[in-house]
């Protein structure tokens, strides 16, 4: 199995981020289709003032913020999985997105970001005369 840039960048960024031992990484998709590219961030209880998008230099960056208490000393957990604190996923796209046309949504609990290729990017079918 090849890895792709975005296997690269995230094994990059989780291992950066335990070295650290800060934040958390919400769970990602991110796929292409003929249209575009497109990332969905799962980020349940947070508001969209908790989040940042940034799209630059073919990256896209989410920031954020998850407000929440560091596990009690007093209790014994059997599972702790919920992170809290700061988060920052980065994706390196390729040069031909429209940077005009990034748009993104967030509903139930999924940030969605969609990154349309320009039109001369995109596939067309050629006639044969």
């Amino acid at each position: 199995m090849a890895l792709t840039s975005f296997d690269v960048d995230r094994l990059l960024h989780d291992t950066l981020r335990n070295m650290n031992g800060a934040g958390w990484a919400p769970p990602c998709n991110a796929y292409e289709d003929e249209h575009g590219f497109h990332v969905e961030v799962a980020v349940p209880g947070l508001s969209r003032q908790d989040m940042e998008i940034v799209f630059e230099d073919g990256v896209l960056t989410v920031k954020g913020e998850r407000k929440g208490e560091a596990p009690e000393n007093n209790r014994r957990y059997f599972a702790h999985e919920i992170g809290w604190g700061t988060f920052s996923r980065s994706f390196r796209l390729p040069s031909y997105i429209d940077p005009e046309k990034v748009s993104a949504c967030y509903k139930d609990g999924i940030l969605t970001m969609a990154l349309p290729k320009r039109e001369e990017a995109k596939a067309r079918r050629i006639e044969i005369g």
